[in-house]
């Protein structure tokens, strides 16, 4: 890599945001950062800009524009607002790869023109094929752009292929830790609290993804987008409950053989490898030592109790809108939770009656999916 690589960020100042800016100024000779962007989180952003002086910086909230501005007047930092400027900064010619970690719906629009423009995706963003998997990955072969994955249970399964992709996959076998609840009955469910939920046993994440995580919503969610992702049937795609999250995901192929990838759980691994494949840098991450875990257990997991694994199986295989239905009533549903206006099982019910109740548009352009996001938000909130 003789030439730096421009990066920009969308989404910096959340979990995967941040650690990606880790990832990024400790190769200071390979990466160059031209855009971070933050919806709200203004103070953060302001931090980050000075520390790390990319070329241009979004805040989405328009209201706190001119305090972004006046914080980096004495900068060489560009400062722009609204969301409409971030699928605009995507297109600067200086930027390589765009690592998408904005949370949910928000950051289809965005990948969509960074698409557009021809730019490499590093996507932690999984809403964005949950949504309109169709779409994002027909308009990506047109425009012959490549779609790294940054989960970590789609970063293992793509490392799982590298090498293999002449080779076809028989199965895959997405692993989850089982979040805060697992082995919990239905019953217990019904008392739990906000703080409980957003305690999970592995992860740092963001408390979107931690309840995602807590209702296994999550790991319905990276199941729709696996299946876009790796090109597979939902019958290919099983779940498996791995509690010590050492295996972040295994790809079975056609002879039998299997694969996994291992490690500790740690996000700027797969942060890194989406911004630097083929290439593997040299890290001081902590190393997983065998002799500290000297059991890894699986187990089936429980979709009767956890009924949001089921629900995006069902949206699978409703094919159309329907993934992104499910996605816009649970991105209600959480909100509500996190505001203490709904019980945890509340969550599984609103999506389920969502799904139900909205009509899923089949072969969707664009538009449709606006649509559908926008009617089933309104039916979820009738349901809160």
């Amino acid at each position: 890599m003789n030439v730096k690589k421009g990066i920009a960020i969308l989404g910096s100042t959340g979990s995967i945001g941040t650690q990606a800016l880790e990832v990024i100024g400790a190769y200071p000779d390979i990466f160059d950062l031209q855009v971070i962007t933050a919806h709200s989180n203004a103070d953060l952003l302001i931090e980050q800009a000075i520390k790390h002086l990319p070329n241009a910086v979004v805040i989405g909230d328009e209201t706190l524009y001119e305090k972004v501005k006046q914080s980096l007047w004495d900068y060489d930092i560009t400062v722009y607002s609204g969301e409409a400027a971030l699928s605009q900064v995507v297109e600067f010619h200086e930027i390589h790869t765009v690592l998408t970690a904005l949370v949910g719906y928000a950051g289809l629009k965005p990948t969509l023109a960074a698409i557009r423009a021809k730019k490499t995706i590093a996507l932690a963003n999984k809403e964005t094929l949950v949504c309109a998997g169709e779409l994002v990955t027909k308009l990506a072969r047109e425009n012959g752009v490549n779609i790294y994955p940054v989960d970590s249970e789609h970063s293992a399964i793509f490392q799982c292929l590298v090498g293999e992709f002449h080779n076809k996959i028989e199965k895959i076998y997405l692993t989850a830790s089982g979040g805060p609840f697992r082995g919990w009955s239905t019953e217990q469910l019904k008392t739990v609290t906000l703080a409980q939920a957003l305690k999970h046993p592995n992860w740092a994440m963001g408390a979107k993804i931690t309840i995602d995580s807590a209702t296994m919503m999550n790991k319905g969610l990276e199941v729709i987008e696996a299946k876009w992702l790796f090109s597979l049937k939902a019958e290919q795609i099983d779940v498996i409950v791995h509690p010590q999250s050492i295996v972040h995901s295994l790809v079975q192929f056609e002879d039998g053989s299997m694969k996994a990838q291992m490690g500790l759980p740690d996000m700027k691994l797969p942060i890194q490898f989406a911004l630097t494949y083929p290439d593997r840098l040299k890290t001081d991450f902590p190393r997983f030592n065998f002799m500290d875990y000297p059991q890894l257990t699986f187990e089936k997991a429980d979709k009767e109790t956890f009924k949001n694994l089921d629900l995006a199986y069902k949206a699978m295989e409703m094919e159309g809108t329907a993934a992104c239905i499910l996605n816009a009533a649970n991105e209600v549903a959480v909100d509500a939770f996190l505001n203490e206006k709904i019980s945890f099982l509340d969550i599984a019910r609103i999506n389920e009656e969502t799904l139900n109740n909205c009509i899923s548009i089949q072969k969707p352009e664009y538009e449709d999916f606006v649509e559908s996001d926008r009617q089933a938000r309104e039916f979820a909130k009738s349901l809160v």
